[in-house]
């Protein structure tokens, strides 16, 4: 069975836990201001800060620097606290050796191939950083960047609106992009993402969110045992390189069937081709519901020994499972843990990789007059 929230955080109350410790003034009153302290300084000395938020529940922190979760805590079933977000304990990290912890991801989610794209009758070359193709808006992404940060409470709610102005040519990409995205605490204590950009000249955008989640604990060991499930019945197929070949593939039949729960271990160490070309999973599922108006249910997390449930729910049309394969024993964690191949994954609400190259894909073009918007809301159980 799985219990609300607001169940555990009952029978954390009658165990003697404090309202403080479960979710505190926020969750009793409806939203608290989220606080600001100094995390880091760059080697300029631009100032990085740490906003703290909590409401219904859920903990979160988030940096200025790409605005990384820097930290996510809720609660398993016996109402104990744990991060299920991988990331470091100080900026120097996150600066020079982070896999993308955490990160906002700009101007564009997954990988285009060979950084190349022709929008318009015009060729743009993009930055290159993963091998040949540029991966996740190239060496300075919206990740190694520093947004503005305006935190706000509205009514039973409590986040952060998050600003970042991308120029014109910025790693390749035409038009300058004014991107504001919304962190939000509900009284739930849902986390809510929404995207929202503008251009002034034609060019593409994929934003997502790249958190490595370990619903056991960060650093607490491998994330096999969970179990997952994905609104899909297609995936798009990679080649060497991961670039989607531009095939929709079943995937009845594959280690990618994930339309029924299973746990992600039992079949990520087959000889299918694909993936043994990416370690792991590292593929994007084509979901079932397309583009829609309103964010929709689309994939289930859950850890066994903890009980933990995450729920994603999007307006996207591709999700894309990421399995940690590069996650190498190097990486050191808050817990004072390495983090090892497959001991946290992603769940990347997205359009498809390489869309730009591929037109029987959903667009990602945005044009002068458009907005840019996308939701993704994550749900937090056990």
């Amino acid at each position: 069975m799985e219990l609300s929230r607001r169940t555990v955080i009952a029978g954390a109350a009658a165990a003697g836990v404090t309202a403080a410790t479960v979710g505190g003034t926020a969750h009793a009153t409806g939203g608290r201001k989220p606080v600001k302290t100094l995390f880091g300084k760059l080697a300029d000395g631009t100032k990085v800060y740490r906003w703290s938020l909590e409401n219904g529940g859920t903990r979160l922190k988030v940096l200025s620097w790409g605005g990384v979760v820097q930290s996510l805590e809720i609660p398993d079933r016996r109402g104990r606290y744990a991060n299920v977000s991988a990331g470091f304990d100080n900026l120097e990290d996150y600066v020079a050796k982070t896999p993308y912890f955490g990160a906002l991801i700009g101007r564009y989610g997954n990988r285009i191939g060979k950084g190349k794209f022709t929008l318009d009758g015009k060729n743009y070359q993009l930055s290159v950083n993963d091998g040949e193709q540029s991966l996740h808006g190239g060496t300075q992404g919206f990740d190694k960047r520093v947004w503005d940060v305006e935190p706000f409470v509205k009514g039973s709610d409590v986040g952060l609106h998050l600003y970042y102005t991308s120029v014109d040519g910025e790693m390749g990409y035409p038009g300058t992009l004014k991107t504001k995205v919304t962190y939000t605490l509900t009284r739930h204590g849902d986390w809510r993402i929404d995207y929202e950009a503008t251009t002034d000249k034609a060019t593409v955008v994929n934003l997502t969110s790249h958190v490595y989640w370990n619903l056991a604990g960060e650093g607490s060991g491998t994330i096999e045992d969970h179990e997952l499930q994905i609104a899909a019945s297609r995936y798009t197929p990679t080649d060497a390189g991961l670039i989607p070949t531009g095939e929709l593939a079943k995937v009845a039949g594959t280690p990618f069937d994930f339309s029924r729960t299973k746990p992600i271990g039992r079949d990520i160490r087959t000889s299918h081709p694909q993936l043994v070309t990416a370690k792991g999973f590292d593929h994007n599922w084509v979901l079932d519901k397309g583009i829609t108006a309103r964010p929709e249910h689309v994939a289930t997390l859950r850890d066994p020994a903890s009980g933990r449930t995450l729920k994603i729910a999007t307006n996207e049309p591709g999700l894309q499972f990421y399995s940690g394969n590069f996650l190498d024993g190097t990486l050191t964690g808050p817990s004072g843990r390495t983090y090892r191949q497959g001991d946290a994954l992603c769940l990347e609400t997205q359009h498809f990789p390489d869309s730009p190259n591929k037109p029987k894909f959903p667009s990602t073009v945005l044009r002068p007059g458009q907005t840019y918007r996308t939701t993704t809301i994550h749900t937090f159980g056990c």
